[in-house]
């Protein structure tokens, strides 16, 4: 088998370690080989996002720690890289988009500097004018020239989340970080953005991590899907098996939110209640509070991620008995 390009095992970020440990990333572990695509889905403050910060040690510490598991990139351990060698990883194997390009831009720096920027750290040399406007055109921006000389106020929040797109692409990155980045859009820049996304990881042929609360947007863009909540993988496989099986409680709470044109006369679905606290997990099933099929077995042991079938795995005691 292929070493993967990135493979985390039994991750976990906690948060405030001295007194009581909010497990905000609690036994994470994923895999994704070099030109695929996965999706980290789940509703906000499951731990996507530090997760995703995590994989380039970027959550600050304190008040994070990475209290045990392991990060490889490349082959390489991150936790064990110095101070040096994560800059240089750092924009340049492993770049990040973001879900508010607003605030991710510098309101007083014009977009080309910007990127520039990235070129002058990573790849000294390279013609900074002509890669800059190659890349706003790259990214579908009309008049990457107009572009490249404008404030991120002069743009529109599309334009501005294209640029943060260019950024991230400026170095040529092994493994693309994308947090949420249509959630700040409106549902026709949402599908842009996305198809954009999706294209850009074809032609260029890297990895991509896709992180959102909506499973409806992974369909037609990630191999494998991992559900998580309350800081675990409660769900994960093919997307199109996890898409058409779901297996976990929460995985199909999750699903049963998505907009649909037929049957929309009869509203929305959602999941009552909300995540729990960090720091404050439910024994048992940490879904165990807000799952309408709630067992004597849910509220007193937590079930392990168990194969389900077709390269399937669940955490949860329907699950693994059928």
């Amino acid at each position: 088998m292929k070493t993967p390009l990135l493979e985390v095992n039994n991750l976990r970020v906690y948060f405030n370690a001295g007194g009581r440990p909010a497990r905000a990333v609690d036994g994470v572990s994923i895999s994704i080989s070099r030109g695929e695509t996965a999706a980290l889905v789940g509703e906000s403050g499951c731990g996507k996002s530090v997760t995703a910060l995590a994989l380039a040690r970027l959550a600050p510490s304190p008040p994070a720690v990475i209290a045990g598991g392991s990060i490889r990139f490349e082959s390489r351990d991150v936790l064990l890289m110095s101070d040096a060698e994560l800059r240089r990883l750092r924009g340049a194997r492993i770049a990040y988009v973001f879900q508010e390009p607003g605030v991710s831009l510098n309101p007083v720096f014009r977009v080309g500097w910007q990127i520039a920027e990235a070129l002058h750290l990573h790849r000294p040399g390279t013609p900074v004018r002509d890669e800059v406007i190659r890349l706003l055109r790259l990214v579908g921006l009309p008049d990457p020239e107009r572009a490249r000389q404008a404030y991120p106020h002069e743009l529109s929040g599309g334009m501005q989340q294209r640029v943060m797109i260019a950024m991230a692409l400026a170095c040529r990155p092994s493994l693309l970080v994308a947090d949420e980045p249509t959630t700040a859009l409106d549902v026709t820049i949402q599908a842009q953005i996305m198809e954009l996304l999706v294209s850009l990881q074809n032609e260029l042929g890297m990895a991509m991590l896709l992180i959102t609360h909506n499973l409806g947007l992974v369909a037609g863009a990630a191999r494998r899907v991992y559900v998580m909540y309350a800081g675990r993988i409660v769900e994960s496989g093919p997307t199109e098996q996890v898409l058409a099986h779901p297996r976990h409680p929460y995985t199909q709470g999750l699903l049963e939110a998505v907009p649909r044109l037929e049957g929309a006369a009869a509203g929305l679905k959602g999941i009552e209640g909300s995540v729990p606290d960090a720091s404050r997990l439910p024994p048992g099933c940490r879904f165990h509070p807000r799952c309408m099929q709630c067992r004597d077995i849910c509220r007193a042991q937590e079930p392990e991620l168990a194969e389900t079938g077709q390269g399937q795995s669940a955490r949860c005691w329907l699950a693994e008995k059928g």
